[in-house]
């Protein structure tokens, strides 16, 4: 039982039963654990409670002193006040006392750090779900949204007094159509009703220009769109709020001026300790973003700009730092493992300046929980927790209030459990005015997310072969390339489909669970392709494409193979490259390999290809894309799939046998 309610337990039992006396038997010890010191005063009644029970001095009893002697004068005042009353003598009082000012209560604070990641403006958690064999996590548990996460952010800060929820980007952006047919509006205002005090800005922030990314910080109407600002509708300020929490991109510099973007950090102060929250996004967003959204902008290295910041934060009287960073890793493995973790997040780790003490991550939707040595070889906290609000990653930070640094660490990847799946003894509560937002931005969208454009006949997933080939993959660039081939449309004959635009599967059933009957919604299209992108049609060489596929594992990109480009039906290669193995910027395409309906391209021949608006900006990294020529604009790529959805239903799912990997090219 909680201090504050064993006197008002007493009163109850008094007014019921007449006087009873508290069974209080042994000493007073103060403190706990290893560190506890033990009284020789007895543990004797005072009023209806026992001294011990009196006496908060353990984090069970919801202790909370910014120091050891702001413990020591609680407790003095405390005796003194029992001494005048006659409940303990004046030596009692002195014992008691002393044993205060020799203890550890107050040497140490208790910071919970709530962090998640690669939000995506996923508010609905109604057709969400997770699932992990290892961690006992049945497969498409019910799992997210936003209420939820919120009703698990106020379970977990029950427990502790001293706590910050953060997020490590993507927070908006290739969101669903409940939040960004309204320009992720309803992402920022249940945020801020869910408690978010900081986000690192990811790349996906970037989508539609500082500009956008600045109104989602400080609010207002979007300038032309009138779907914004729909707070009469849904219960929230109109116009826009903006965030209540800070946006922080210490990476993310103007060139004009030379400043950040955004700030660099930002500070918690829990009792006189502060914590600074440095937030980056990864130095290589620009090659992942349409270029017109980051025109004018440097992205620092990531390491270095942290390091940079440590002795302007010591100066200001911070010890405790926390990085907060939209670039990530990848593992195997329980969600509160870290088995074979690779990507960029290892080498940013090695190089972090020992004064940091944890590293929120993200980019990647990996979840994992790991320890990896930085610049000196300690090994720090690195935390990730997937994607999609699925997951939340609770931290526990004990501080020494001497020194005012981080001295022990602990992390748990929490599932966002929707229907208590796994029995959890407090069940997840929603929270009610979450709820209502989300609800009735579902209505606003409902007749445009509601209209049946097609049917399947299975799942149709993003899931790849050895190869990187998905069968959903294959389904869009189907799409896409159906949707130019006419003479006045671009006479295409190949289409090219990034990965990374593929957002969400294709699900027969339309939910997280139960039977469906295959109908494909618009709402359920948006979600797989959010971005609004439109086609365009290019003229390449032979040779070129031979180019633009040895691209795919370029320098800067993925070595797991997310990049892998989806490709139409007819067209086919081999390639030799093996993810988180072969050495990225080599040659692995096989030559004479590439195929148009069965027959090997003429490197000296001109072919038209169709590719989305971002790949045709140079996105991803595929530079090559900039190359083509006698360029055409075509329809928006959601257009194409919806045409392709009804005129070919139901759909199967992609066969994935256009891309092959071979041991060897001979």
């Amino acid at each position: 039982m909680q201090p504050i309610l064993k006197p008002l337990a007493a009163l109850v039992c008094l007014a019921l039963a007449g006087p009873v006396l508290a069974d209080c038997n042994g000493n007073v010890t103060i403190g706990e654990g290893s560190a506890q010191i033990a009284t020789a005063v007895a543990n004797k009644t005072v009023g209806s409670a026992c001294l011990n029970e009196l006496i908060v001095d353990t984090a069970a009893e919801g202790s909370n002193y910014g120091n050891h002697g702001e413990f020591v004068a609680s407790l003095a005042k405390q005796v003194a006040k029992w001494a005048r009353h006659r409940d303990i003598t004046w030596s009692e009082a002195v014992q008691l006392l002393r044993a205060g000012a020799q203890s550890d209560v107050g040497k140490t604070l208790k910071v919970r750090v709530i962090a998640f990641n690669d939000f995506h403006g996923n508010i609905d958690g109604s057709s969400l779900s997770f699932g992990s064999t290892v961690d006992g996590i049945p497969a498409r548990t019910p799992a997210g949204g936003v209420d939820y996460m919120a009703g698990l952010v106020k379970q977990l800060k029950a427990g502790a007094p001293n706590s910050v929820v953060v997020s490590a980007g993507d927070l908006i952006g290739a969101s669903p159509l409940n939040s960004s047919l309204f320009h992720d509006e309803p992402a920022i205002e249940t945020m801020n009703r869910l408690g978010l005090d900081f986000n690192a800005v990811g790349n996906h922030e970037f989508d539609e220009g500082r500009d956008e990314l600045l109104r989602m910080q400080n609010g207002g109407c979007h300038p032309v769109d009138p779907n914004s600002c729909q707070g009469n509708q849904v219960g929230t300020p109109y116009p826009f709020e903006g965030a209540k929490f800070d946006f922080l991109a210490a990476n993310v510099v103007d060139t004009a001026s030379g400043k950040t973007l955004l700030p660099a950090f930002g500070v918690k102060n829990f009792k006189g300790n502060r914590v600074a929250f440095i937030g980056m996004t990864l130095e290589g967003t620009p090659s992942i973003v349409t270029p017109a959204g980051v025109a004018g902008l440097e992205f620092r290295d990531e390491a270095d700009t942290a390091n940079a910041l440590i002795r302007k934060l010591r100066r200001h009287g911070v010890e405790s730092i926390v990085v907060l960073i939209h670039e990530g890793g990848f593992t195997s493995g329980s969600i509160n493992g870290c088995s074979g973790v690779s990507g960029p997040i290892v080498d940013i780790v090695s190089r972090l300046d020992d004064a940091v003490d944890l590293v929120v991550s993200g980019h990647t939707h990996w979840a994992y929980n790991c320890t990896l040595p930085n610049s000196t070889g300690r090994t720090i906290p690195v935390t990730s927790a997937g994607s999609f609000s699925r997951l939340m990653t609770s931290i526990d930070l004990t501080l020494d209030t001497r020194t005012r640094d981080v001295v022990a660490a602990s992390a748990e990847n929490r599932l966002v459990d929707r229907n208590n799946v796994l029995g959890a003894t407090d069940p997840i509560v929603p929270v009610a005015e979450i709820s209502d937002i989300v609800a009735n931005y579902n209505a606003l969208a409902a007749p445009i997310a509601n209209r049946v454009i097609g049917a399947i006949t299975a799942d149709i997933t993003r899931a790849r072969t050895a190869a990187g080939e998905s069968a959903l993959g294959d389904v869009i660039a189907d799409a896409q390339l159906e949707a130019t081939a006419p003479a006045n449309k671009g006479g295409a004959v190949i289409a090219f489909m990034n990965s990374g635009g593929i957002r969400a599967d294709l699900q027969y059933a339309g939910s997280a669970a139960g039977e469906g009957d295959g109908n494909v919604t618009y709402g359920e299209s948006f979600t797989v392709q959010p971005f609004g992108n439109s086609l365009v049609v290019k003229t390449f060489t032979g040779q070129q494409i031979y180019d633009l596929l040895e691209q795919q594992w370029a320098i800067g990109q993925y070595a797991d193979g997310y990049r892998t480009l989806q490709v139409s039906k007819g067209f086919g290669y081999k390639h030799t490259f093996v993810p988180n193995s072969s050495p990225l910027g080599g040659h692995y395409v096989c030559d004479g390999s590439v195929t148009l309906n069965g027959v090997a391209i003429d490197k000296a021949a001109s072919y038209r290809v169709t590719m989305n608006s971002f790949l045709a900006s140079g996105g991803d990294n595929f530079t090559l894309f900039n190359q083509g020529t006698d360029q055409l604009g075509g329809d928006v790529d959601l257009d194409a799939m919806e045409a392709y959805l009804s005129g070919h239903a139901p759909v199967a799912p992609g066969a994935r046998d256009r891309i092959q990997h071979v041991a060897s090219c001979n």
